[in-house]
């Protein structure tokens, strides 16, 4: 299956028969990184949380009385 990087648009070849492929075929509106920009993605993800800059929104937990 010819799948294409909606980053860089770099067009990569996956197996036919692999849970990635069926995730496309199934759900189209899914999206394909390439290895590099998943890559890039992650490092400079990582930068901002050293940095200090990077807030992750968490819903507020509920006390639930009947638990």
């Amino acid at each position: 299956m010819r799948v294409r990087c909606f980053i860089c648009e770099k067009i990569d070849t996956i197996p036919d028969h692999s849970p990635l492929a069926k995730k496309f075929r199934n759900r189209p509106i899914h999206t394909y990184l390439c290895e590099d920009c998943d890559q890039r993605i992650a490092d400079k993800t990582e930068e901002r949380q050293k940095s200090g800059n990077f807030k992750l929104y968490e819903p507020p937990k509920e006390d639930d009385d009947w638990i």
